[in-house]
């Protein structure tokens, strides 16, 4: 025992180190925020303005984008990722037999009988149950084994170090809000930054303390925005089309074959699948989106036997 317990115990270091470490990216860009806000409220509206209309004006936009920017990333970050719940769990019998056998095939059967009465469309790519060894359950539709979380996650979209947490069903509305507000937040900096920039620059301002604040304010802001914008408009192309980006490089496996719009209702519907029935919603970082994470409209090519038929949704759009 004594042997036992000296090769958990760096184990045990070790996955502590790892989770300190994993918070790295999260302060650093909490610590680029905080010192943002340093620069554009002090060192720029109160130091560097001299004009107090328009001191005011920027004040109140720069703290409605700060406040939303900040409330959609605290989400990102602490809403839990949702977790299959227990009907997709083996029945104790089940469990029992399915880890007694030892041929693939046998526990393939077991997996199938159990299968039967759940609402699953999707296989793997071989046809076979999916089935998670690691957490010892039968993944729905858009689930996904998260390795760094050590997890299965409910519609994975991917594992983020900068929030730290596994984007999915439970916050991807909130993550595609934090890029939304963030390049606002950024943008809204960089273009009222920028005549102060060009006067430093030339030296049509005095050379204060404040110099440096607003000239590298505006250089990150700008940098921000160009690396975000890529990724926000990625993320837009997938919600127009109702894949996750674990789906955009490989597409779900029907029982009729793989099918890259398998999920895809339309351009509306699939907007609302994420944001909601309600726009008054769509910008709050308030969970709206439609569904339990574990069963999905699908629009099949063919009808499944296996399951009952899923109506066709009409498209929205037209393609």
């Amino acid at each position: 025992f004594c042997g036992l317990g000296l090769k958990m115990a760096p184990s045990h270091v070790l996955r502590c180190c790892q989770r300190v470490l994993a918070w790295i990216p999260v302060v650093f860009i909490a610590l680029v925020v905080c010192w943002s806000y340093y620069a554009y409220v002090v060192e720029l509206c109160i130091f560097t303005i001299q004009n107090t209309g328009e001191k005011i004006v920027y004040m109140v936009i720069f703290h409605l984008s700060f406040v939303m920017f900040v409330w959609s990333y605290w989400k990102t970050i602490f809403t839990k990722p949702d977790s299959p719940s227990k009907e997709f769990c083996l029945p104790k019998a089940d469990k029992e037999q399915y880890e007694r056998e030892e041929r693939p095939e046998s526990q393939q059967e077991i997996l199938k009988r159990v299968a039967r009465d759940l609402p699953l469309y999707t296989r793997t790519g071989t046809g076979a149950v999916r089935y998670c060894d690691r957490c010892q359950i039968i993944k729905p539709d858009r689930c996904h084994h998260c390795s760094a979380c050590d997890m299965c996650v409910l519609k994975m979209d991917h594992h983020c170090p900068w929030v730290n947490n596994c984007v999915g069903f439970s916050n991807y509305k909130f993550f595609i809000l934090f890029l939304a507000y963030s390049l606002l937040y950024c943008l809204f900096i960089a273009s009222t930054v920028l005549q102060y920039f060009i006067k430093f620059w030339t030296n049509d301002l005095p050379d204060t303390h404040a110099k440096f604040h607003v000239l590298f304010l505006f250089f990150v802001a700008a940098m921000f925005f160009i690396s975000i914008l890529s990724l926000f408009s990625y993320h837009l192309w997938l919600v127009g089309k109702n894949r996750s980006t674990i789906e955009a490089f490989r597409a779900p496996v029907f029982r009729n074959g793989p099918d890259k719009n398998g999920f895809s209702l339309g351009f509306c519907k699939n907007i609302k699948q994420v944001f909601g029935d309600e726009k008054k919603f769509w910008m709050v970082p308030i969970f709206t989106s439609l569904g339990d994470g574990s069963t999905f409209p699908t629009r099949l090519v063919n009808i499944d036997i296996e399951q009952p038929a899923v109506e066709s949704q009409p498209e929205c759009v037209k393609r």
